[in-house]
């Protein structure tokens, strides 16, 4: 038999314990809380049960807890940890130790406490002798044998400091970008396009390479991967733009936002994403709540760290619906005369030539005058000419219907063209244009509204200019007739 075997095992001598306390690599603080049991032994004797509120209805009593602490020893790493030259200056210092607000946090540690229990944890700031804040990690534990009245609590302080400072600098980095994402003045979208991706790769996989002759084909596959992206959040100045009263009920109704003509512009989106570009810009059309149309330049991104599985992607929108409008009028303004909104020259010669080019044959002219315009003018002024040239305005733009349009080309000088229309068809037009205005000169009293109208038609391979004369000379003809009947217009120069 092994002699050895049969011995009990040694133990740690005080001195050993002394050396493990001295040494150890953190900071250790043996206290004596033997005089805060004994207070709340008095406490609970006058009928408190419950700490926490005991003393936050008087903070004064967090004060007369902790000075019933005895620090009885530290050990080297609590002098280096609060850079004190030893343990009477850094006892004598324990006011700056614990300076600053702990009251929350001690009252935790004293709720552990009176509940007796053992073994208790908290996290604090305390302070160096210096100054320097240390945020710490407290641990505590009653010595055994020593339970009944807590005369040895074994204290050990972490010092975590830059471990929160780390959370704090992440807390602050996420709370900057979030600030920065809910104050954007443009509208923000982060969208999970997972799903979408999913179904390009299953389509790829069926050995499909033209993917926009596969979409043609199949329009419905459009329409499933809208239904597919999942938005995981949007900004202030999305419900903003939108007129959602908040994020619940904007995600709630994108049917709503996303509908109409979506599906071309989208169906792009899907082009560019087959073909790898990750980071996209164009122009769309969405809608408000409110049903009204949302002109918006978006710019969409798939994220670097998400472009494996396009888990986060994010989207920005530009309302451009102003712009738009803007370009719209002016576009307007290039083709239209602004005073009785029909087509301009520009727009009129830009169309005869495209006529000439293209058809469709055959083409029906009327050229139309106003009749009476200069005495209107002598008679009135402008203002009396310019009542007449509107009310030739709505005439004409009442009675002629697309394709056909009609066009202002001079002071009170207008043709009508009628692609694809023969001369019994371009007579019909001129007898509805009467119809209307005889309705037009019922809602107007005073000066009666006058046309002359001439017609001609040009078939393929005809000139058009030659069919632009034939009818303005029809159109004089009937001008000279309406003259003899009307005396005060006999003369030539008075023609207007």
């Amino acid at each position: 038999m092994n002699p050895a075997a049969t011995q009990p095992p040694s133990t740690a001598t005080d001195t050993e314990f002394e050396h493990v306390f001295e040494l150890a690599p953190v900071s250790l603080w043996l206290e004596d809380y033997s005089e805060l049991i004994a207070l709340f032994q008095r406490w609970r004797a006058a009928g408190v049960t419950d700490l926490g509120l005991y003393l936050r209805e008087n903070p004064a009593r967090v004060a007369e807890c902790t000075a019933c602490y005895r620090v009885l020893r530290v050990n080297q790493r609590t002098l280096e940890l609060f850079r004190a030259e030893s343990q009477e200056r850094l006892l004598s210092s324990l006011d700056r130790v614990f300076s600053g607000d702990m009251h929350e946090t001690a009252i935790r540690e004293l709720t552990a406490i009176w509940n007796g229990e053992p073994v208790f944890e908290n996290q604090t700031v305390n302070y160096t002798l210096d100054g320097r804040r240390l945020d710490v990690l407290i641990r505590g534990k009653v010595l055994p044998g020593h339970e009944d009245r807590w005369d040895r609590v074994l204290v050990s302080l972490e010092d975590i400091t830059a471990r929160v400072q780390a959370e704090r600098d992440l807390h602050d980095s996420e709370q900057y970008a979030r600030d920065l994402f809910e104050r954007s003045p443009v509208s923000l979208w982060v969208e999970d396009f997972r799903a979408v991706k999913q179904l390009l790769d299953e389509v790829r996989a069926q050995g499909i390479e033209d993917f926009p002759v596969f979409l043609k084909v199949h329009p419905e596959f459009i329409t499933r991967c809208m239904r597919e992206i999942r938005v995981i959040d949007v900004n202030r100045q999305t419900l903003r733009l939108f007129g959602a009263a908040d994020k619940h009920e904007l995600l709630r109704r994108l049917d709503a936002v996303f509908r109409d003509d979506m599906e071309e512009p989208f169906a792009a989106q899907l082009i560019d994403l087959w073909n790898g570009k990750y980071a996209q810009e164009r122009e769309v059309v969405n809608y408000t709540l409110g049903g009204d149309p949302l002109h918006v330049h978006m710019q969409f991104a798939i994220l670097e760290d998400h472009l494996d599985d396009w888990s986060l992607v994010l989207v920005s929108l530009v309302d451009i619906t102003a712009r738009k409008k803007a370009e719209a009028y002016l576009e307007y303004l290039g083709k239209h005369d602004v005073l009785t909104r029909l087509r301009n020259r520009a727009y009129f010669v830009e169309e005869t030539n495209r006529l000439s080019r293209k058809g469709p044959w055959p083409v029906a002219v009327i050229a139309v005058d106003l009749n009476g315009l200069k005495i209107a003018n002598d008679e009135g002024g402008h203002v009396a000419g310019d009542a007449l040239l509107r009310r030739a305005g709505e005439v004409l733009n009442k009675a002629v219907d697309a394709p056909g349009c009609a066009a202002r080309i001079g002071g009170d000088e207008f043709v009508v063209l009628l692609p694809g229309t023969d001369e019994e068809g371009a007579r019909g037009v001129m007898e509805q244009i009467r119809q209307v205005l005889e309705l037009n000169n019922q809602f107007y009293p005073g000066k009666s509204l006058s046309f002359a109208m001439g017609l001609a038609v040009c078939q393929r391979g005809e000139s058009m200019e030659a069919a632009l004369q034939a009818a303005d000379r029809a159109m004089y003809e009937d001008k000279a007739r309406y003259y003899e009947t009307h005396a005060p217009a006999r003369r030539r120069s008075d023609r207007a």
